[in-house]
């Protein structure tokens, strides 16, 4: 395969200016979300029967696969489940008067109710922090269960255990790990905007590279390892099913006949694809086979001009070294 014109470091490069998050703008908005909860801490040291019990940064943020599009900031707020309704829309509104008495500097609009979280809004610098319930009932691993958006199920979960499970393959492949994740969320995100029926989250994504690392596929040559996921994604069609023994004995997961079957790895019961239809899981392979064929023409182009436009099949126009 030819890399004579667009090699490793053009990959690199792309994702470094157009793709990931710089290293600073990462800091801030986690010392944002870390000033939301050194203040509640401050409240709970002085009123320790508070409902609410801690405040963790989650989401793609704490797991170092956030785009440089990123525009809020997740963090699961545990509450103690016997004091807090379990209905979505009252849980909702609970938390955010619980917040407000937390946090009673804050301007009556700095605190937003939302569908299934609680948007806290810096004024100063116009981001915003996305607080989801978690029900807590004192587990040691902050085992607790938030309400599902898709369906309004209660589902066990671990934000340390998720993060956990994220940093060891991020430790397994160094830097690589999160990389080709973000190429592959950003290549999402322009597949989102050409087709509003795509839909390809980011847990699922994040699975699947962790699934094909764990049994030997290499990351560290992109272009490489990006043909291969796509291979696998219209190859496969989600007929595998998708789960992990960190945590638990995939053996023991629940019988499904969902489309697409992707198991939490905290959590052997929650299918995160559970909505996922035919049309969904077509519309993926499809798109996958479409940038994988991209990449194999991309390396076996003669011309540079006709290698950058099949890269641009991919990542879009930006894509332009």
């Amino acid at each position: 395969m030819s890399r004579d014109h667009v090699n490793q470091a053009d990959l690199v490069r792309f994702a470094d200016e157009r793709v990931n998050l710089k290293r600073e703008d990462a800091a801030e908005l986690r010392a944002q979300a870390n000033r939301l909860r050194d203040k509640l801490e401050g409240y709970l040291a002085d009123h320790p029967d508070f409902a609410l019990k801690k405040m963790l940064l989650s989401g793609s943020l704490a797991k170092g696969t956030a785009l440089k599009s990123i525009s809020d900031i997740d963090v699961a707020c545990y509450i103690a489940s016997e004091s807090a309704p379990e209905k979505i829309a009252d849980l909702i509104e609970w938390l955010a008067k619980k917040l407000e008495t937390a946090f009673p500097n804050f301007k009556p609009e700095q605190i937003k109710r939302k569908t299934y979280s609680v948007g806290v809004n810096f004024i100063s610098t116009g981001n915003e922090v996305d607080v989801v319930p978690i029900l807590y009932d004192g587990d040691p691993e902050w085992r607790g269960h938030l309400i599902s958006q898709e369906t309004g199920e209660k589902l066990m979960t671990s934000v340390p255990m998720h993060l956990d499970f994220i940093r060891k393959r991020k430790a397994e492949n160094e830097r690589h790990y999160a990389q080709i994740v973000r190429l592959l969320k950003f290549w999402c995100q322009l597949r989102k905007q050409e087709d509003e029926k795509f839909r390809f989250k980011s847990f699922m994504v994040e699975l699947i590279v962790a699934y094909l690392a764990d049994r030997g596929l290499a990351l560290d040559d992109y272009a490489s390892a990006l043909a291969k996921i796509f291979a696998y994604l219209a190859n496969d069609d989600f007929e595998t099913v998708i789960a992990f023994d960190d945590y638990y004995d995939p053996g023991e997961c629940a019988a499904s006949t969902d489309p697409v079957r992707i198991w939490d790895p905290v959590n052997c019961e929650n299918n995160v694809a559970t909505l996922y239809t035919p049309e969904n899981k077509s519309r993926i392979s499809e798109a996958a086979l479409d940038a994988g064929d991209a990449i194999d023409s991309a390396l076996r182009a003669i011309t540079k001009g006709e290698t950058v436009r099949y890269w641009q099949k991919v990542f879009g126009p930006t894509f332009n070294p």
